[in-house]
C-alpha cells in the first residue's frame, strides 16, 4: 500500500499545483471577489456561485470521479494500476476545468438561464471541484457498482429537483442548448428562485 500511496499523493499535489497556476495565469481569481471564503453557497444565481468551496455543482464532480474510476477499470482491465487510473482521472478533470474556464466556454455557459452572470470558477472552487472528483473516484473504488450507480442517480435527481440543473442537463445545454430546457430552468427548482423578474 505504501508503495502506491506516495506516488498518488505526489501526482495529486503536482496536478493541483499545475491546475492552480494555469488558472491563475488565465486570469481566474484565487478566491471569490467578495473576499470571503465559505464552505457552501446555495444561491445558483449568486455572484459567489462557482467561487466558494462547494456549491450545487459539487455533486457533478463527484459523479465525474465515479465515471473516471469506471473508465480506468475498463482501460486498465487485467493490469489495474491505481496510480495510472488516478493520473488519468486527474488529467481529464483538470483538462475540463481549464477548458471550462476558457473565454469561449464561459461565453457559451452565459447563454443558459442559470449561468447568465457566470465568469468562470475561482481557483479555490476549481481545486475543490477536482478534490470532489477524487472523492467520487475513491467512493467508486470502495462501493459496489450498483451502489455507485444508485448514488450518482440520486445526486442527479436531487440536484435536478432542487435547482433544475445537474450534470446531465449541464452537458446537454453546453453541447446542444435547448430553449425549452432554459425556460424550464428559469422557472426555478425547489431551492432556487425563479430567474424571471
Amino acid at each position: 500500500m505504501a508503495h502506491t500511496t506516495r506516488p498518488l499523493v505526489l501526482i495529486c499535489a503536482v496536478a493541483l499545483i499545475v491546475q492552480a497556476g494555469v488558472l491563475y495565469a488565465m486570469g481566474q481569481p484565487p478566491i471569490c471577489a467578495c473576499g470571503t471564503v465559505r464552505l457552501w453557497v446555495g444561491a445558483v444565481l449568486s455572484p459567489e456561485n462557482s467561487q466558494q468551496l462547494t456549491d450545487w455543482y459539487t455533486p457533478s464532480h463527484v459523479i465525474h470521479g465515479m465515471l473516471f474510476f469506471a473508465l480506468g477499470r475498463l482501460l486498465f482491465r487485467g493490469r489495474w494500476s491505481p496510480v495510472l487510473a488516478v493520473a488519468l482521472a486527474l488529467g481529464i478533470e483538470i483538462a475540463w476545468e481549464l477548458i471550462e474556464n476558457s473565454p469561449p466556454v464561459i461565453a457559451r455557459y452565459r447563454e443558459q438561464a442559470l449561468a447568465q452572470g457566470y465568469s468562470g470558477d475561482s481557483v479555490l472552487n476549481s481545486l475543490c471541484d477536482t478534490l470532489a472528483m477524487l472523492a467520487g473516484f475513491c467512493l467508486a473504488a470502495r462501493l459496489p457498482v450498483r451502489a455507485s450507480i444508485a448514488l450518482a442517480l440520486a445526486a442527479e435527481l436531487f440536484t435536478g429537483l432542487m435547482i433544475r440543473d445537474n450534470l446531465t442537463l449541464n452537458v446537454i445545454q453546453l453541447i446542444v442548448p435547448s430553449k425549452n430546457i432554459s425556460a424550464w430552468q428559469a422557472e426555478g427548482g425547489l431551492y432556487g428562485a425563479s430567474t424571471k423578474q
